[in-house]
């Protein structure tokens, strides 16, 4: 694959990331991407700090040369335990998401990790910017799990945001093989993130249940609940169902946290209730048809957009 300022950036071979998705992303997918030549995020939003500790350490331990790094979800508030994780065992990549990339950007940098945070139009992509970051995730209203309220979808959003900063941009959102990278790539981003795809991967930790239904699911099985609080992308079951019922009647926010409940999403994604528990998974599902290594994944993923662009343009190599 040829470099991109995401494959300088953080020392990869491939501009794949895969997204660091609660419940998911532990340190076997992570480490497993890396192998790929991609880079791997452990994703610390459903973990507690003991937790992701013991998952840096796996993978400090699997791959030191590095190649994976963390999601942190920072909306609300962030423990200082969590944060302590990160800075004590020298984590060398953070991609933020959720809340404010001012709240610690700079004390990441300072203690000199690389910084991207997650974001859902160009107008915070330049916030992001103006913040300290190294890059930034834009992501597309096709995405699975929290969506940005502003329904911006991948095609309009990466270029406008392209043309909004001067940091690396990278696509994310209904972005699963590699004709879809190779069309971010030909938006101006410098790579991109991916997560439903890496979901029905081997190293996943992700119930089989789980990978299962998104091997299942079609291409219109996907449905966006919760828009009055916070829009989560799902596949449609029993629960989300009764959710969409709700919110179609008007159900105030304390009868719909009643049906959320708490740890809905664990039970679904983790625990492998596939018809009561919250399934977080974007569009690009109705194309997922195989379980395969997320090494595989992401050589399959490059050759694919080097094959793409070889079409379009026979000269590009």
């Amino acid at each position: 694959m040829y470099k991109t300022r995401v494959t300088e950036l953080f020392g990869i071979e491939h501009p794949i990331i895969q997204g660091g998705m609660i419940w998911v992303a532990g340190w076997k997918l992570a480490v497993a991407v890396a192998e790929g030549g991609g880079l791997g995020l452990i994703g610390a939003g459903s973990m507690t700090p003991a937790i992701l500790r013991e998952h840096v350490r796996k993978a400090k331990a699997a791959r030191p040369g590095g190649g994976w790094g963390v999601n942190l979800p920072i909306f609300g508030s962030v423990a200082a335990d969590t944060l302590a994780v990160l800075l004590e065992e020298g984590v060398k990549v953070i991609f933020t998401s959720g809340g404010s990339p001012k709240l610690y950007t700079r004390m990441f940098k300072d203690a000199g990790m690389t910084v991207a945070h997650v974001t859902s139009t160009p107008t915070l992509a330049v916030k992001c910017e103006d913040a300290g970051v190294d890059a930034v995730v834009v992501e597309g209203f096709e995405a699975g799990g929290h969506n940005g309220r502003d329904e911006l979808t991948t095609m309009v959003l990466v270029p406008q945001a392209v043309d909004a900063v001067k940091v690396p941009v990278i696509a994310a959102g209904g972005i699963y093989d590699g004709r879809g990278m190779a069309a971010a790539l030909a938006m101006g981003a410098a790579g991109v993130q991916i997560g439903t795809r890496f979901v029905a991967t081997a190293e996943s930790s992700g119930h089989e249940a789980f990978k299962k239904a998104v091997v299942d699911a079609s291409p219109t099985g996907t449905f966006l609940v919760l828009r009055k609080l916070i829009p989560v992308r799902v596949i449609k079951n029993e629960w989300a169902a009764r959710m969409m019922k709700a919110e179609a009647r008007g159900a105030d926010d304390d009868e719909l946290l009643e049906i959320l409940g708490a740890k809905r999403n664990r039970l679904g994604m983790f625990e492998g209730d596939v018809k009561e528990g919250e399934l977080e998974i974007g569009q690009a599902a109705g194309a997922v048809r195989d379980i395969p290594s997320a090494t595989d994944l992401v050589r399959r993923i490059a050759l694919e957009c080097e094959e793409t662009l070889a079409r379009l343009n026979p000269t590009h190599r």
